[in-house]
């Protein structure tokens, strides 16, 4: 075989394949359409923080204001630091997922964060 095909876009791995019109990995299974390699990549949505920062999965964010959480005990606090985000299609319009400190896992909107 001295065909040149792309590594796998999920797992990285050169070992793929030609199945029908798809490329197939047959390290993870994942079949991907060789057409539509790069836009993916690209129509990633791109998140801001408050003040208009980018935000990218591992980033560590400061809350903005005071956040009213139901069933617990009182609120988020001002100047509280999450660490480790990750940008979700979360819902409505909460787009990050996160462990807050005394709180647990909980999605935010990156409206109330700040890049810290």
């Amino acid at each position: 075989m001295s065909q040149n095909l792309p590594a796998c876009p999920r797992c990285s791995s050169a070992y793929t394949y030609e199945s029908g019109a798809l490329i197939a990995c047959s390290q993870c299974f994942h079949e991907w359409s060789p057409a539509a390699d790069e836009p993916s990549a690209a129509s990633a949505p791109v998140v801001r923080d408050a003040v208009g920062n980018v935000l990218v999965d591992g980033d560590a964010v400061t809350i903005v204001k005071d956040l009213k959480v139901k069933g617990a005990g009182g609120p988020i606090k001002v100047g509280t630091k999450v660490r480790g985000i990750r940008i979700v299609d979360g819902v409505g319009d909460h787009d990050l997922e996160a462990k807050v400190p005394g709180f647990g896992p909980m999605q935010l909107k990156s409206s109330v964060v700040r890049k810290a």
